[in-house]
């Protein structure tokens, strides 16, 4: 059996781990820039707000109800990597999904057991970092991903927060009768409009077609969440985790600028950044696009965007050329007199760099060059990645400059800043 451990809310409840106030009210996390609500506490739900709404939008009735706060993604890295650490308690197999939910392994063990085994689970991890969770248990990772939604959603489940589900029980056939398609792990909203084209409009419609069709009409993805939901384990991590097949990386800036020297320094960021991701997927790029562009609200002032494509010499992962290729597209695109809101890169025409080939007109880069690029690039990831993003950079940005984000509302960064540790009075 595999469990889905996610944690519920679980931006917010890292917030009300430090700060017990927050318990019981409406609470907000906004996106970078303070932007737009990218998490909510069951009691935001319960006002009818949307994930994605705009904080400027929100009503004057509800911002005197809610409590918003800035994204403190330090804060919740590191809550994350105590969570999985309590995981490894219960089991040596313990894969992590994304920041707030990990497959959990228990092979072997006693199914009669495991219901127990989740409410402990629960208990632990709650003691220990404060963090609520979810658990549901399946034969597969695509059921597991069914019986966590069940823990946290289904009446039948949710006061016990621990759903287990096997292959043919009635309780499985009666929640997938209940479940959109759109639903399932893997079936984005194109995918389920075209399978109710063809009448498919369940999990359970989908789990009794035909595996072979779904895969002809689809793909073996595809087929594979079929062969999961009749209860087969067929699907690994890295089968719902390609590499993308273009890398962007763009930001609005914190306050309106007419400085070339503050869109120099966000698209050194930007590029830099977007290096980091392209070596962590093993790819390269040809080609880097790079935008700017006004705030289209303000109409009072007069608008520009653009938009330019540099092509490299040869493919490559290095930050370096690719900071190189951002700020020569800079230089075609800079206009004087407008005030600049947002600027970006965007890496194009991406290719896995274990199995490229030249082209003809290529130079290719010597064997100690391309060793000696590839391993400065490794030891910046590696600090970066050990010590904190932002350790090594390629150029110090200046202090006060326009791109940096606005964080108005952010919490300290408690767990991993020595100048932010909670203060206690007796």
């Amino acid at each position: 059996m595999i469990a889905l451990v996610d944690c519920n809310n679980f931006y917010v409840s890292c917030e009300r781990v430090f700060n017990p106030a927050l318990e019981g009210r409406p609470v907000g996390v906004l996106s970078n820039n303070d932007g737009c609500i990218v998490a909510r506490s069951n009691e935001l739900k319960a006002l009818g707000v949307e994930m994605g709404t705009a904080k400027h939008l929100l009503s004057p009735s509800i911002r005197r109800q809610v409590t918003l706060l800035s994204s403190n993604y330090a804060l919740y890295g590191d809550m994350s990597r105590r969570v999985t650490d309590v995981l490894a308690e219960f089991s040596p197999d313990v894969e992590v999904y994304s920041i707030d939910e990990s497959f959990v392994g228990f092979q072997g063990f006693d199914p009669a057991t495991l219901e127990a085994r989740g409410q402990r689970l629960r208990q632990t991890v709650q003691q220990w970092t404060g963090i609520p969770v979810s658990v549901g248990f399946a034969p597969t990772r695509v059921l597991a991903k069914v019986a966590n939604h069940a823990a946290k959603k289904h009446p039948g489940y949710r006061d016990q927060g621990v759903c287990l589900l096997t292959a043919d029980s009635p309780a499985t056939q009666a929640l997938l009768k209940q479940l959109p398609v759109t639903e399932i792990w893997g079936i984005a909203r194109r995918t389920g409009e075209r399978l109710r084209v063809m009448g498919i409009e369940t999990a359970w419609q989908l789990r009794e077609a035909d595996p072979k069709q779904i895969r002809r009409r689809f793909s073996v993805v595809q087929e594979r969440i079929v062969w999961e939901l009749r209860g087969q384990p067929s699907i690994q991590l890295d089968d719902m985790t390609q590499p993308k097949q273009q890398i962007m990386v763009s930001r609005s800036f914190g306050r309106l600028t007419s400085s070339p020297h503050d869109l120099r320094e966000a698209l050194r960021q930007h590029a830099a950044r977007a290096g980091e991701k392209l070596r962590a997927q093993q790819s390269v790029t040809s080609a880097v696009m790079v935008f700017v562009r006004t705030n289209a609200f303000r109409q009072d002032l007069p608008q520009y965007r653009n938009r330019v494509v540099v092509t490299l010499d040869c493919p490559t992962d290095d930050s370096r050329e690719l900071i190189h290729a951002a700020i020569q597209g800079l230089r075609q695109l800079w206009r004087n007199g407008y005030a600049y809101h947002k600027a970006g890169v965007m890496l194009l025409d991406l290719s896995p760099k274990a199995n490229r080939q030249l082209t003809l007109t290529e130079k290719p880069q010597t064997e100690e060059e391309a060793k000696r690029s590839e391993r400065l690039m490794a030891t910046v990831d590696k600090l970066n990645r050990e010590l904190g993003r932002g350790t090594i950079q390629l150029g110090l940005p200046r202090a006060g400059n326009a791109w940096t984000l606005r964080a108005e509302h952010r919490t300290p960064r408690y767990t991993t800043r020595w100048d932010e540790l909670v203060n206690v009075k007796l």
